[in-house]
């Protein structure tokens, strides 16, 4: 299964970004081999509002199972949910951090958005 990770870099080494929807970049991993592609998000940093939204149906197109981010508000949730992708909100540290998190089983998943919309 496949993991979304937001970034601030375009690599393994770079720095999570808590913000879901406004993150520069989400990099697409394979845990197992730690393959990854690079989603340039620069078009919804200073999107006025649907960040959230559009970098979810961004993500859901990549065969993601579960994303791990920091904030994570009600609309981008939802469109995650029904696509039946997994939310974290554990992503701290560097990319390849948080994949070492994930695949030591310590992540936890949320129930619902973490902050609220226009965050």
């Amino acid at each position: 299964m496949k993991l979304a990770i937001t970034s601030r870099g375009t690599n393994l080494d770079a720095a999570v970004d808590k913000r879901f929807g406004r993150a520069p970049h989400v990099l697409i991993v394979n845990p197992d081999t730690l393959e990854y592609d690079v989603l340039d998000n620069s078009e919804n940093l200073n999107a006025f509002k649907g960040a959230g939204i559009n970098t979810a149906v961004m993500v859901s197109g990549c065969g993601v199972g579960v994303l791990i981010t920091g904030y994570c508000g009600p609309n981008a949730f939802r469109t995650l949910e029904a696509a039946k992708i997994k939310v974290s909100n554990d992503a701290r540290g560097t990319v390849r951090e948080t994949i070492k998190e994930y695949t030591a089983g310590r992540c936890r998943y949320l129930d619902d958005a973490n902050v609220d919309g226009h965050w």
